[in-house]
């Protein structure tokens, strides 16, 4: 006997935040390609959003990403052969490394932040500033109660 699964008429919230999501991730890349940074493809721009790199450990920021401890340490290799960023030594932990953003990463950085500015005034535009308030302080409200283990990445409302 074979099962057939019924498509949903409406999508569940994740499926909608995640077409918002990648079609951010699109409108950051493009601004970073005409910003002259050609040479980084999206999985590299992703490292630099907020709240950003500096600082953090590679096992920490792969956590983060939601991929591999190889995966990140190649997308970091890249970075820092083309100057966006050092692994510094851990002043607190001997084995371990800090991302530290040199000063093209730090102004990299600035172009993806902007661009993800950009993109929200564009979404703002489309459901008007008051709708976009109250979509942030909802959004804000579900991480806040999420057991997400003291995420830093929690928006403020």
């Amino acid at each position: 006997m074979s099962t057939t699964v019924r498509p949903l008429v409406d999508p569940f919230i994740g499926s909608l935040c995640r077409v918002v999501w990648q079609w951010v991730r699109r409108e950051i890349h493009a601004a970073v390609v005409a910003a002259g940074y050609d040479d980084l493809n999206p999985a590299h721009v992703a490292v630099f959003r907020n709240p950003g790199p500096e600082g953090v450990r590679p096992s920490d920021l792969a956590d983060d990403m939601q991929i591999t401890k190889q995966s990140v340490n190649e997308l970091l290799g890249y970075l820092e052969r083309h100057g966006y960023i050092v692994r510094a030594p851990d002043p607190t932990d001997s084995r371990s490394r800090r991302i530290r953003l040199t000063e093209t990463g730090l102004e990299l950085q600035a172009v993806v932040w902007r661009a993800a500015e950009t993109a929200e005034r564009k979404a703002s535009a489309v459901i008007g500033d008051d709708r976009m308030r109250d979509l942030r302080k909802s959004l804000a409200e579900i991480v806040a109660h999420l057991d997400i283990g003291g995420e830093p990445h929690a928006p403020t409302p």
